[in-house]
């Protein structure tokens, strides 16, 4: 059952190719300007198909991410926000998320709170993490991870089909019956789409830990999952009385592209491309102004999870 979840939508090399390619953006390997492998040099390095890696660049030029023209390959047309620019060193208070999950992976205990809308980045750094666990670079004796995520029953405001004939309105004044209903079935579809991608990447992290636990590597493992009926226009990452990350979703309109290779123009946010400000808890200055965020953000999430959410 879980891996018919984790398959759905594309396949999983399509999948593991598309976060491969995703990560290293978001590290830098292919900095804004630079061009990418070619595409057999891609699949061969990947060891999928070269179909496999077109369907993925296709995606990421969907996202934005990257431009792609016939016999000139693909080049980044867009970083992430939080890597800045090479000779501009980005203020402390942007963080990556590779690095906080890290930071907390070097500890005895792991422990992580972390409100989301996808659970798509966290997926990639928890796996990476975890095969560092498998190479001995890091050894936790205790892993938990509380999720909160909307609930697959709630009507999300993003992905949002753009009507053709407007101009930033959803739907034009005296639109056709046929036309909302077109537009009300391509939002379906968009709902169905995030939703199951939601749900791939949940399965996914909570199988990469629970591995570890069954492997023998991690003696105890603990993976909650909760929903809820909210909407998150930002992320959350919380290590309890240690740090957080926050960043607000960067609202943006972009092509995507379904499952059966058809696009759709929508309203959307990226997660990958939002700006993480880092905020530590000052054990010697309970009052300083990133102890009070990351108690207060702690003391939301537990209100959040104890009177909100409901049991994945």
């Amino acid at each position: 059952m879980d891996d018919e979840q984790i398959t759905e939508g594309g396949g999983r090399e399509f999948w593991r190719v598309l976060e491969e390619l995703r990560a290293r953006l978001g590290n830098g390997v292919y900095p804004l300007g630079s061009s990418l492998p070619a595409q057999r040099a891609l699949a061969d390095e990947l060891g999928v198909s070269r179909d496999t890696v077109q369907r993925a660049l296709r995606a990421l030029q969907s996202e934005g991410w990257i431009e792609s023209r016939q016999g000139s390959g693909s080049r980044v047309v867009k970083s992430p926000i939080h890597l800045g620019k090479p000779q501009q060193e980005a203020p402390r208070v942007r963080a990556a998320l590779g690095t906080f999950i890290a930071r907390a992976f070097a500890q005895p205990v792991v422990q992580l709170d972390v409100f989301t809308l996808t659970s798509e980045s966290l997926d990639a750094h928890i796996r990476l993490q975890a095969e560092r666990i498998r190479l001995g670079e890091v050894t936790p004796e205790r892993i938990e991870l509380r999720m909160l995520l909307p609930a697959t029953s709630l009507e999300l405001p993003y992905p949002r089909a753009k009507h053709p004939a407007s101009e930033g309105a959803e739907e034009p004044e005296g639109a056709s019956e046929a036309e909302a209903g077109q537009l009300d079935q391509l939002n379906e579809r968009l709902q169905e789409r995030l939703h199951a991608i939601t749900r791939r990447h949940a399965i996914s992290l909570r199988s990469a830990l629970r591995d570890l636990k069954t492997e023998g590597l991690v003696p105890s493992v603990r993976v909650e999952v909760r929903h809820m009926q909210l909407t998150p226009a930002f992320k959350l990452y919380l290590r309890p009385g240690a740090e957080a990350l926050f960043g607000p979703y960067e609202v943006v309109e972009r092509s995507i592209l379904m499952d059966d290779e058809t696009e759709i123009d929508a309203i959307d946010v990226l997660g990958l491309g939002s700006t993480l400000t880092r905020h530590v808890n000052d054990e010697g200055d309970p009052n300083s102004s990133g102890s009070v965020f990351v108690e207060s953000m702690r003391a939301w999430f537990d209100s959040c999870w104890n009177l909100l959410a409901r049991p994945a």
